[in-house]
């Protein structure tokens, strides 16, 4: 079979590893991370004991699909903050080869159930399919680097959820609907699959939502801390464990966002429970305006629960977590609150002047990655409006044709 000549590949100067057929190999682009990414890896740790994740060089991308917003090294980071990865393998090839694979270690290559072709038109996983060394997974549904892309060049709204409670239990203005409970159910489902460990086969992360003001910004404006209601019951917190709150938009869940949540992981040595609190739609926009968040926050919430160095999860978060919505999280007592600096933060109020006065608030300082959030990531792709125009325009023609191969295979 011709195989592609990897000489030219900047593989790991190690020897080649021994094949294991419970050692997966996943590759792509992974350009700004989302839940669809997650959910591929996700379904593909479970297929074996390590998942080995190959992403493609800025350049290769740039030739066989467009340009990247995200670069190598941020691409590379969202990656390796996925709970389901054993390891990334910068510089993969565009497409997959069985000499590269084998050199890791790695038997079976999966994919999503989409095709995936070269500049020339060419399937990227033809070789290994013939070698019978590939494994379908199902793409996730209704998302993707390009439909996110469309948001933020047309502005558009329709993706907002007003409450993430109300759609899981298919409310709407009037009385529940038999097509949007079992839209919600399905939802639910998505929830609980996020929410496992790193094996994506056990319980992991506890999820809850939490109805109050979600505006709040002191105990005066909120006389309670509104309610918690449990969706998963997943691992709480050990006796004695440390917990930490966090909490934030956390929208197009980027660099910025992973090396924050990591930097709090390793504040505190990897030992304490950490607690992710996710802004409703309402909240984010309210503050930021436009149409942000680009990600709903279903979305948003299925990219925090994916991230290692999270354990619990708190859908519809307030904007001010005040003194009675900490003492009344049901993990326990919060021993402290950490944030980094945020630009948009509005100068009349404080949104942790509680947890200040507590004497539980910790700043995690600047670093590499702290200017990268959703404005900016808006930026860039405004920036190159016209070459991320044709990447859209590329990747529609070339959807047809993926489509065809595809229909022609299922019929095979």
């Amino acid at each position: 079979m011709d195989f592609p000549d990897p000489g030219h590949w900047p593989v790991d100067p190690q020897e080649d590893a021994e094949i294991r057929k419970d050692r997966i190999w996943v590759d792509g682009c992974f350009d700004f991370a989302h839940h669809g990414h997650a959910g591929a890896l996700r379904q593909a740790r479970q297929l074996g004991e390590e998942l080995w994740v190959g992403l493609h060089s800025d350049e290769e991308i740039l030739v066989n699909k467009g340009p990247t917003v995200m670069t190598l090294d941020e691409r590379v980071a969202a990656v390796e903050a996925c709970r389901w990865v054993t390891k990334s393998v910068p510089h993969a090839p565009y497409v997959t080869a069985l000499p590269w694979i084998s050199h890791y270690g790695c038997w079976y290559v999966v994919h999503g159930d989409d095709i995936t072709s070269d500049a020339a038109g060419e399937d990227c996983y033809r070789f290994v399919k013939s070698a019978g060394r590939f494994l379908v997974v199902k793409r996730t549904p209704g998302i993707s680097t390009t439909d996110l892309v469309g948001r933020m060049l047309l502005c558009t709204k329709t993706h907002f959820i007003r409450s993430l409670t109300d759609e899981i239990e298919g409310k709407t203005d009037s009385a529940p609907d038999a097509k949007r409970i079992a839209a919600g159910a399905v939802m639910l489902e998505r929830i609980k699959d996020y929410a496992t460990d790193e094996t994506a086969l056990l319980p992991g992360s506890e999820v809850w939502t939490w109805a109050g003001s979600p505006l709040a910004h002191s105990k005066s404006e909120s006389s309670d801390a509104g309610s918690f209601k449990k969706l998963v019951a997943g691992n709480g917190p050990r006796p004695g464990q440390r917990i930490v709150y966090v909490d934030g938009g956390f929208d197009l869940f980027s660099s910025g966002h992973i090396e924050f949540l990591k930097r709090v992981y390793e504040t505190e040595k990897g030992e304490a429970y950490i607690v992710a609190g996710v802004h409703n739609d309402e909240v984010i926009n309210h503050w930021k305006g436009l149409n942000y968040p680009i990600m709903n926050i279903f979305e948003r919430g299925l990219c925090v629960l994916q991230c290692r160095y999270v354990h619990g999860v708190v859908f519809g978060a307030p904007f001010a977590p005040t003194q009675a919505y900490l003492q009344a999280m049901p993990m326990g007592k919060v021993d402290v609150v950490y944030h980094g600096p945020t630009t948009f933060m509005p100068s009349t109020s404080d949104p942790y002047i509680d947890a200040k006065k507590m004497g539980i608030f910790r700043e995690i300082e600047n670093h590499s990655y702290a200017h990268v959030n959703a404005a900016e990531i808006v930026s860039r792709i405004m920036k190159g409006r016209e070459a991320f125009e044709e990447r859209q325009r590329r990747k529609g023609e070339k959807a047809v044709g993926e489509e065809a191969v595809r229909q022609r295979e299922i019929l095979e």
